[in-house]
Formats: structure tokens, sequence, C-alpha cells
């Protein structure tokens, strides 16, 4: 498994996952092989390949657990920094339960653990592991102005990596609950004076359309006529996109959830089936 590089740009003729294309993976003792991408999840920035190797020439790496992580906790993290093969650095974790936004599609990555084991363009995909060598996160990111290191890198925990490795093994993709809304920025909401995420889109066939969510839309003169402003979710206080990203991701496809909303000066509490989220073209 590895990680789409989020921490740095792709070089000129790198491949995107989305293309699915032919991929070669070489060992620590410098063998390669073909690989095929599996699947992958854009939105936690994580991908399952097959590598076509005998299976004495692979080792599966021990999985930890994340959970039950301490700040201070000894960590060493294995990469590629600027090409440098198989470079190990270490670290401590720096903090915990970090929040970051995912590079391909900006959902937010929750959980994610902060250390400052040197993390450079190329770590990205490499493992985290703990002082006695199991695998604890994947590292995604890095916080820096400039590129380099600057002691703030993020790893994906183990234990959201885990849950996804299975469903991109089992299925070849991640089925994630969506409304089947088109959001406004939440600074345009802000400027409102209202908390919440307002709904500019909400297709007739999608789950929010179906449950009569109202989209802001033009009337007769042309004016701007706001759509439903989203407070909660299941009980659970909305102030903007992020919030409503970290309710849906601890919700199941199929599950109805109650969404209260603000329409026009009063407030109302829709049931809404929620759908998984349609295959990407």
């Amino acid at each position: 498994m590895r990680s789409k590089a989020s921490g740095r740009r792709r070089k000129p003729g790198e491949k995107s996952m989305s293309g699915h294309g032919g991929w070669k993976v070489t060992l620590a003792d410098q063998t390669t092989y073909d690989a095929k991408v599996v699947g992958f999840d854009q939105d936690k920035d994580v991908a399952v390949l097959r590598v076509d190797a005998p299976k004495d020439k692979l080792r599966p790496i021990p999985v930890g657990v994340s959970a039950d992580l301490l700040v201070g906790q000894k960590v060493y993290a294995i990469g590629n920094p600027f090409g440098l093969d198989h470079t190990l650095t270490t670290g401590v974790i720096s903090g915990l339960r970090r929040e970051i936004s995912s590079a391909a599609t900006g959902r937010p990555i929750q959980d994610v653990i902060q250390t400052d084991a040197a993390i450079n363009p190329g770590n990205s995909g490499g493992p985290l592991l703990d002082s006695s060598g199991n695998l604890i996160g994947i590292n995604t990111a890095i916080y820096s102005p400039s590129g380099a290191s600057s002691g703030v890198g993020f790893s994906i925990p183990v234990d959201t990596v885990s849950g996804i490795v299975n469903q991109l093994v089992k299925f070849g993709k991640v089925t994630r609950p969506i409304l089947g809304i088109k959001f406004a920025p939440d600074q345009s909401v802000e400027q409102l004076g209202v908390s919440g995420v307002l709904v500019l889109d909400a297709p007739a066939n999608g789950p929010a359309g179906k449950a009569g969510l109202q989209p802001t839309k033009r009337d007769a003169y042309g004016r701007l006529v706001l759509g439903d402003i989203i407070t909660s979710v299941n009980g659970k206080k909305v102030t903007n996109g992020s919030d409503l990203y970290r309710i849906l991701d601890q919700c199941k496809v199929g599950e109805t959830v109650t969404v209260e909303v603000l329409r026009g000066d009063h407030k109302e509490k829709i049931p809404v089936l929620l759908e998984p989220k349609p295959d990407e073209s």
C-alpha cells in the first residue's frame, strides 16, 4: 500500500493514481516488479497495489495499533526523500488527532499523527513505525513553506488505513456516504452572518434532493433566493464544510440521518437516506 504524494507535486511524467496505468515496485534487493492498482481512496490519500512478485520476496510488515499512541513516543519514518532510496529518519510523535485536508479532494482527514521525524518530498507513502517496528501510520504530507522538512510531518493512522485497505482489497473502492449537495464556500456563509452550510444545489436524483432540501436559486426577477442552511446532522452542530464531512465520515451508506436546516426564518428537521458516493469516471 502507498499513499499518493500529497506532500509534494507530481513530477513531469509521473503518473496519477486515477490513470490506473502500469506501475513498477522496486524491493530492497533492487529487483523490480510490475504492479497494478487494486483501488485507491483519494479522500484519505491511500492506495493498494498488487505486486507481481514471488511470495518469498514479499514480507508483510507487522501492523500495529494507532489508537493508543502517546505524544513523545519514538517513531521511525522510511521513504525515498529527494530520490534517496530506503532512507530512515527518526523522531517522536508531536501531536495526535490533528486534522489536515486531502490534497486531492479537499476533504478533511481526521485523527492524523503529527511527527517531527524528517519527512520530505518523496517520503509520502512510506511507513511510520513504532520502536518495535510495527506499522502505525502512512506518511502523507509535510507542513513547510519552503517544501523541505520543517519538523512538522503528518501520517494517516494505521487504524484508519486498515479499514480503507480492507474495502479496497474486497471491492476495489471505498464506499462512503454522501448527502448529494453542492455547498457554498465557508467565507460566503460567514458574510451572511449565519453559521452552517449553505446548499447551492441538491440534484433531484440525490439523497438531499429526494428528501426535499432546497437549493439556492433565482426568482422570476433574477434575485437570489438562498437555499437551506444546514446547521446540524443527527444533533451534531455543523458550522462549516469540514464539520459536515467529519459527521458523514462517521455515518454509513443506507443510514437515515436527521438534517436540521435554517429555511428562511424558521428551522426544519428533514430525514435524509444516505447513498453511496457514485463511481468517479
